[in-house]
């Protein structure tokens, strides 16, 4: 029994000892908990933004409005259809209400004349017959942001039924018409793709820095920059390996993405091959900057892993921003994370914008050019 008492505390000590193992077993779920429990607590304080669109222009459209704005989670910004469709394709709105014209003298006449229905998906008058809403509402949504366009149409349609019963107490006078941001068809995968391609160049860059610092404790990079080669290059071979690795990525990553689950490239290949470059060059430039301060691999990696969780979890790559509370929304506009995402999603799903695409990637711009100086003038050879 002593010997392994003795063995045992042995092991503990050695445990407690090993930076890597203490984060990856207490510090990891530590992090996850808070991390997911910040995000889907905050659901209660979201609110969407909705263009409301008023082709009818009746007192009867005025009342549907005021119903709808009396929606906690809705907050109605009156427009032209062209002007919502464009704030929509900015990231100004979440979602598109539009009500035809002829929606009050259809709603007064189906009322009054004992609603029977209508032949036509698209009619507004009183029924012939047929059995169907007299009236439509339209509703555009961006179907790559699957949790806001989910939370809308359901919003929609309960507001929708209340009003139904309203009315006639039980008829459906009234019917909702879904419509799309996008003229092509869209999937989930259209916003988990651009997401995972831009987690997948943060690592490239961010782990970059754990080689670096391994080899600057052994010694190897001293005896590098001994060489007749300029540092530069030597820089230069390292930094290059990594854009053609994040260029691969790219391949293969859309190439599943198109292959498997059928998402169409809308953007110019070209931008997408841009916006990875210089996606892949600020996060090496991070990685850079992680290994300017580092003293060891295990203090290396850690920080790594410091850095990519919450940026991994909080940048709307997998979780829409929406669903986040407001105390960490702003934690999100600084992430270069954040901005990556987007512009992928912009130029190849036209997605709806978090920020419009210059100013991505003049963030990821201004990232990779303030972490490139920090490491110019920090970084350590031995």
């Amino acid at each position: 029994m002593q010997a392994l008492l003795r063995l045992t505390i042995a092991n503990v000590r050695s445990f407690v000892r090993d930076r890597n193992a203490l984060f990856w077993t207490f510090a990891f779920p530590v992090i996850f908990i808070l991390l997911f429990g910040a995000i889907f607590s905050g659901g209660g304080s979201t609110t969407y933004r909705v263009g409301w669109v008023d082709q009818d222009g009746t007192a009867g459209s005025a009342q549907l409005r005021q119903a709808f704005a009396s929606v906690p989670l809705l907050r109605l910004q009156d427009d032209s259809l062209s002007a919502a469709r464009a704030a929509m394709q900015k990231g100004d709105v979440q979602g598109i209400v539009v009500v035809p014209r002829g929606y009050g003298a259809a709603v007064a006449g189906s009322a009054g004349a004992g609603y029977a229905g209508t032949g036509s998906a698209g009619a507004t008058g009183p029924a012939t017959g047929a059995t169907g809403p007299a009236v439509r509402l339209e509703l555009y949504t961006d179907p790559s942001q699957q949790t806001s366009s989910t939370t809308i149409r359901q919003v929609v349609a309960q507001v929708v039924a209340s009003l139904n019963v309203a009315l006639t107490g039980r008829t459906a006078i009234l019917g909702v018409t879904d419509r799309a941001l996008q003229t092509q068809d869209l999937t989930s995968a259209a916003f988990l793709v651009p997401g995972i391609l831009g987690m997948a160049l943060m690592q490239l860059g961010l782990f970059g820095a754990v080689p670096l610092v391994a080899q600057r404790e052994k010694l190897i990079l001293k005896r590098l920059g001994a060489t007749p080669l300029p540092r530069w290059t030597l820089v230069g071979s390292n930094v290059v390996l990594r854009l053609l690795i994040g260029i691969g990525q790219a391949v293969l990553i859309m190439g599943i993405g198109v292959a498997a689950f059928g998402v169409t490239v809308l953007g110019s290949l070209w931008l997408m091959a841009g916006i990875v470059v210089l996606g892949a060059l600020t996060f090496i430039s991070i990685g850079y900057g992680i290994a300017s301060f580092a003293r060891t691999e295990e203090a290396a990696n850690g920080i790594v892993q410091v850095i990519q969780f919450p940026m991994m979890f909080l940048s709307g790559v997998f979780f829409p921003l929406e669903i986040m509370p407001s105390v960490l929304r702003p934690v999100a506009a600084v992430l270069p994370l954040t901005y990556l995402g987007d512009a992928l999603r912009q130029v190849m799903v036209g997605g709806s914008a978090y920020a419009p695409l210059p100013l991505d990637l003049g963030i990821l711009a201004a990232w990779f050019v303030v972490c490139l100086g920090i490491s110019a003038r920090f970084f350590r050879w031995e």
